[in-house]
């Protein structure tokens, strides 16, 4: 959008993973500094947004120039593309959509939405397309451009300025993801939920036939609405279509409908149990344990009067299956937030700079190390011997509780224990203090391993 931003693929040298640069330039700095407290609420709110299925928000900073002023702020990268693109090539392949494909992208964007109207104050979408829907390499869906609202419609920044914005939004092509009172009356959760119906009956029959025509006919969506065979998935886009914004149902209430509720809290309960206290059991657990089971042994029954009773036996499920699913659960497809009771708040964090600020608050080298808030939830340790054959080069691999993977690795001394090693991953904020025994009693076990290693081999 010339003018009002930039976006860059960039490299997080730190992390070292790929990330996203964006700008958006404010030529009139009175005007800027206008509304910088705004902004700057706004910013700080998207940055504690954590949920699996909405592109996280790393860090921003605000620029002041002499005459202008932009905001910096980087995003994670989603490495495959919009959900409109992958809609596209389906298409262009002459396939359709898988319903179990449905469901589970239909149950991610939904949680998404839940969590962002469950925020106190609740945060809306407002430009909710499939192309700001984007997807991972693994299948998981996340939204973006949460922070498009506010710019477009909450500030009062003059057309010339932000006109590109308004331009974007009233694309032909895009003006039938917005419900009949969407720009009349204030915006509220009800104008996402339309536009997720029409994301969701996009998934479902691919593309909606304009015939010719710069935008989308209601006639059109009518006729794309009426050609999804599922009844129940017919009756649940319609639903969200409903052009009278009281009677679309909220997102929290959607996630439970009959079309989509499909994981039992318990199974689901017990998979994230077992994710979370990963690295206290062996990687081929599932498969070794079932094993070992009588296939005709009962999981569950339902007993009923004058009817034989339903029985579920181990033998009707599969190992592979349960893999597949913990694999979901991992990457983040089944939140356990989406049958949460009680409602996330957002607490704004003061924590951005401008390039004044930057100046005056440059500290004495060495600069302070953050300390590490997240846990480690898996780890995974490797063990070369360097070219000169006197030491060792050992790296280790750490996922943090926030999916985020950690690669560390040094060349190791004699007289290196693993205390010593545990205790400077503390000090240089690595790893949580908390998890300093967990690591420090890991690395003991794999320097065990290796020297019982050395010993057989001489």
């Amino acid at each position: 959008m010339p003018s009002i931003e930039s976006t860059y693929l960039a490299m997080d040298t730190e992390e070292g993973v790929e990330v996203v640069w964006n700008e958006l330039q404010f030529t009139d700095k009175k005007i800027f500094k206008a509304h910088e407290e705004k902004i700057r609420t706004m910013f700080d709110n998207l940055m504690v947004l954590d949920h699996p299925n909405i592109v996280k928000f790393h860090k921003y900073w605000l620029d002041l120039r002499e005459t202008s002023a932009r905001v910096v702020f980087i995003t994670e990268y989603v490495s495959s593309g919009s959900l409109r693109q992958f809609l596209k090539k389906t298409k262009k392949n002459r396939k359709t959509m898988n319903a179990r494909a449905w469901k589970r992208w239909s149950t991610q964007i939904l949680s998404a939405l839940s969590f962002l109207h469950s925020c106190d104050p609740p945060i809306i979408h407002g430009n909710l397309t499939s192309n700001t829907i984007f997807i991972q390499h693994n299948g998981l869906i996340k939204i973006g451009s949460v922070w498009y609202r506010v710019f477009a419609n909450e500030l009062p920044v003059p057309d010339e300025l932000r006109s590109p914005l308004k331009i974007q939004r009233e694309q032909n092509r895009d003006l039938h993801f917005f419900p009949p009172e969407y720009g009349y009356v204030a915006d509220n959760p009800a104008v996402d939920i339309f536009s997720f119906g029409m994301c969701a009956l996009e998934m479902a029959v691919l593309e909606i036939q304009c015939n010719g025509d710069s935008r989308v006919s209601q006639q059109a969506i009518t006729q794309a609405a009426q050609s999804v065979e599922d009844e129940n998935m017919r009756e649940f886009i319609l639903q969200c279509l409903s052009l009278e914004a009281d009677k679309r149902p909220t997102a929290h209430n959607l996630l439970f409908h009959r079309v989509l509720f499909e994981v039992h809290s318990l199974k689901l309960l017990a998979a994230h149990c077992i994710l979370n206290n990963q690295y206290l059991i062996p990687e081929s657990w599932l498969e070794e344990r079932t094993k070992v089971i009588d296939q005709n042994t009962i999981i569950a029954e339902i007993r009923r009067k004058h009817k034989p009773a339903i029985v579920w036996r181990y033998s009707q499920v599969l190992s592979l299956e349960l893999d597949k699913f913990l694999d979901d659960v991992r990457n983040g497809i089944y939140p356990l937030m989406n049958f949460a009771s009680s409602r996330p708040h957002i607490l704004s964090r003061g924590f951005s700079l401008n390039q004044e600020e930057i100046q005056h608050t440059k500290t004495p080298t060495p600069e302070p190390v953050e300390v590490e808030t997240r846990k480690v939830i898996q780890m995974q340790c490797n063990m070369e011997e360097t070219e000169d054959t006197k030491r060792w080069h050992l790296t280790l691999f750490l996922k943090l509780e926030d999916r985020l993977h950690r690669q560390l690795s040094c060349d190791l001394h004699p007289t290196d224990s693993s205390k010593d090693i545990a205790s400077e991953l503390v000090q240089y904020g690595f790893i949580h203090e908390d998890d300093f025994h967990k690591l420090a009693s890991f690395l003991e076990e794999i320097f065990h391993k290796h020297r019982c290693s050395l010993r057989g081999t001489h």
